[in-house]
């Protein structure tokens, strides 16, 4: 396993918005965590890569325990996220955007071949290169967002809501890129509401309901559940 989240409780104040999740996440793998607003998604996301602390429980990145970590060590060991809502650097071009993703890193070289692969995933960033990140489209800055965490050369790839406000055909984009990154090598943890496009991405994926996970496995599998079915596949 690339990493293993053991029974984490989370606490925004006295109110408990993660409750004893354990989530496992294998290596080259897509995984996927499945479920409405306010269901605790994005939370595990932040707590793995140390922006939220957890009260229990425990998280292990190739079996070294991080969620004692700063964000920036997660970020050296090879974790990256693409937050919800991109949270792109507005008023810096798509190239300063993209060097700010290699901020932790020293070798010029691997930086710059690192660039010339997220240009090859994203070729309309690299015509866009000297345009401010916060006049693209909706799917560009997607683009440039999931392009920015990759300059840092991760092993696991966190993605958040990556086709939140974006046409279907644009979502079909992502999730085709999404899948290619996965085959050459990144683990990806990834949080949908579109449960349909991540079941379909996704080897394994675990649904979460107020906080808890309430199923988990093969996507096959879960695919053919009924309450899946019903709840977040639409018949």
């Amino acid at each position: 396993m690339i990493l293993r989240v053991k029974d984490i409780t989370v606490h925004y104040w006295k109110v408990v918005a993660v409750r004893n999740v354990s989530v496992e996440i294998e290596e080259g793998k897509i995984i996927t965590l499945v479920g409405a607003n306010g269901a605790g998604k994005s939370t595990i996301l932040k707590t793995i890569s140390g922006l939220k602390s957890p009260t229990s429980g425990e998280i292990y990145f190739r079996d070294k325990r991080i969620d004692r970590l700063p964000t920036q060590e997660i970020v050296k060991l090879g974790i990256s996220n693409v937050p919800e809502g991109r949270r792109l650097f507005p008023y810096m071009t798509v190239v300063e955007n993209l060097t700010m993703g290699a901020y932790l890193r020293k070798n010029k070289e691997e930086i710059d071949k690192n660039r010339s692969r997220v240009l090859h995933y994203f070729p309309v960033l690299a015509e866009r290169g000297k345009q401010l990140a916060g006049s693209l489209s909706g799917g560009e800055q997607q683009m440039l967002a999931i392009g920015r965490a990759l300059m840092s050369n991760p092993n696991l790839l966190l993605l958040d809501e990556p086709s939140m406000g974006l046409s279907p055909l644009m979502s079909k984009t992502i999730a085709k890129i999404v899948s290619t990154i996965n085959q050459e090598g990144v683990s990806i943890l990834l949080v949908e509401q579109n449960a349909k496009l991540a079941l379909g991405l996704a080897y394994k994926g675990y649904v979460l309901e107020t906080g808890a996970v309430v199923l988990g496995g093969e996507t096959k599998e879960l695919l053919q559940n009924e309450a899946v079915k019903s709840a977040y596949l639409g018949g």
